[in-house]
């Protein structure tokens, strides 16, 4: 056995002591191909289905127009998500301890508290979809029990830590690619296609742009949290490796199981995503719902992890000398599934309507973060941060507040305003006249990034920003 490997069989085997402590190079171990493993092996679960049957059923887009919107999505938002995962190696450190790199000790808080709204938003949903899914095949469970069963796994994977996640996406890898395929091939081939199937619905530039942008926004959404499942990578792995692998497992693993959901809502529009898909698998929908509920908890545990990282930075921005390890991850996790469990055993009917207004909020207030922190890493500061400075009260040499990006980033939110659609509750003025066409996340980019850099070239001149080697010069 090589001795990276030995090294690995031992962190399995044992609870990960780390939380956002910067990990050291001896300490470092994994390959590039894991990146692949946990982002392809992860996505396949049961809200991947949900979100790709949104623009089939509330977008009411034809097959085509949906697998386009499915694909042109997921191709354009893992492209941030992967640049994201290519920080880890670099720095070591959970990708919100970097964002104080960008906004500043304190500025950092408001973007770390989004991010947990973020984390538990989605742990709930996939509490909701995963227990409604688990309780149609095993009904002894019961939907609150099955929520319950559910959360309690998650827990226990984000108590165990970083590495018995990486592999528990390695087995998904396999087990949960081979239901996939059977199922595509139960439902549309065992079973006979309808007629028309391929020419339901009308296309439409508001509901493919929206199919877009639900695509784009799952990947978007793994920004504040990818580097944490990178960082224990040795440093040597290199970006570009570590990009590339992110970027197709991420692609590929989310594109098919959104195709299989889009596929689903135009066969049974009148069913609920869950139903139809127990339908349209009958013979093995106990094995396909059964494999994609396990796969639904190893994703909530990262959403747990990452979210209890999260806190824990929240703790020790205003404690410096807070040092969290594997107590602290336990207890801080215990209590936030126990406030997930609450709101998903509360949560009632047509959660799915829900569930795409919190995807248009969650779109709107992460684009401005991923443009100010990818323009600051490769474009200002080439990677090149004072890690140990990240974990001062004061900052460093990065202060409380970077006021550049604190500002940058409101206005990002601000801009999209006009843009946005949020279901029946809100449609912005522009929005309404394109037409009822959100692009509130492409008019966010192309404000938010350039508006950084200019100001912080334009500030430069003035004061230069410092990196580390300048520093110690």
């Amino acid at each position: 056995m090589s001795k990276q490997a030995a090294g690995r069989e031992e962190s399995v085997s044992s609870i990960e002591s780390a939380t956002i402590q910067p990990i050291p190079e001896d300490q470092r171990h994994g390959t590039n191909r894991d990146m692949f493993t946990i982002w392809f092996g992860t996505n396949i679960m049961i809200l991947a289905i949900v979100t790709g049957a949104l623009s089939t059923t509330l977008f009411g887009q034809p097959a085509w127009v949906a697998a386009l919107g499915i694909v042109v999505g997921n191709l354009f938002g893992a492209i941030f998500m992967a640049l994201h995962s290519a920080q880890g190696p670099r720095l070591g450190v959970p990708q919100m301890v970097q964002t104080k790199g960008q906004f500043g000790s304190f500025g950092a808080v408001l973007i770390v508290l989004i991010v947990v709204c973020m984390y538990l938003g989605f742990f709930i949903s996939i509490l909701v979809f995963g227990g409604e899914s688990l309780a149609s095949v095993m009904p002894f469970l019961g939907q609150k029990g099955a929520i319950v069963l559910i959360g309690g796994v998650s827990l226990a994977a984000t108590i165990w830590g970083y590495t018995l996640i990486h592999a528990y996406a390695r087995v998904m890898t396999y087990v949960s690619g081979v239901v996939l395929a059977m199922a595509f091939v139960w439902a549309f081939v065992v079973h006979p296609i309808p007629a028309g199937f391929f020419h339901a619905n009308g296309a439409t530039l508001a509901g493919f742009m929206s199919t877009v942008g639900v695509s784009a926004v799952w990947q978007i959404a793994y920004a504040p949290y990818v580097s944490d499942y990178s960082r224990y990578l040795p440093a040597k792995t290199g970006a570009k490796p570590a990009f590339w692998m992110s970027y197709w497992g991420t692609s590929i693993g989310s594109i098919l199981p959104m195709l299989l959901g889009a596929g689903i809502g135009l066969l049974l529009p009148n069913d609920d995503p869950v139903t139809a898909l127990t339908t349209a698998t009958a013979g093995i929908s106990v094995l396909v719902v059964a494999v994609f509920s396990v796969g639904v908890a190893a994703t909530n545990a990262m959403n747990l992890y990452c979210g209890t990282l999260c806190t824990i930075t929240i703790a020790q921005t205003f404690a410096p000398r807070f040092v969290a390890r594997s107590r602290e991850r336990a207890l801080i996790a215990s209590g936030l599934v126990m406030l997930a469990l609450v709101v998903a055993l509360a949560i009632g009917d047509h959660f799915v309507a829900t569930y795409n207004n919190f995807l248009t909020l969650l779109l709107g207030s992460l684009v401005p973060w991923t443009a100010v922190n990818l323009v600051d890493f490769y474009l200002v500061r080439h990677g090149d941060y004072a890690v140990e400075d990240f974990f001062k009260r004061d900052g460093g040499r990065y202060g409380r507040f970077n006021w550049p990006a604190v500002s940058c980033y409101l206005i990002g939110i601000l801009v999209q305003v006009p843009f946005m659609i949020i279901g029946t509750a809100y449609t912005g003025p522009i929005a309404e006249r394109l037409g009822y066409t959100d692009i509130s996340f492409i008019v966010g980019l192309a404000v938010v990034s350039p508006l950084y850099y200019f100001t912080v070239k334009a500030l430069a001149r003035r004061k230069p920003v410092l990196v580390p080697a300048e520093v110690a010069a």
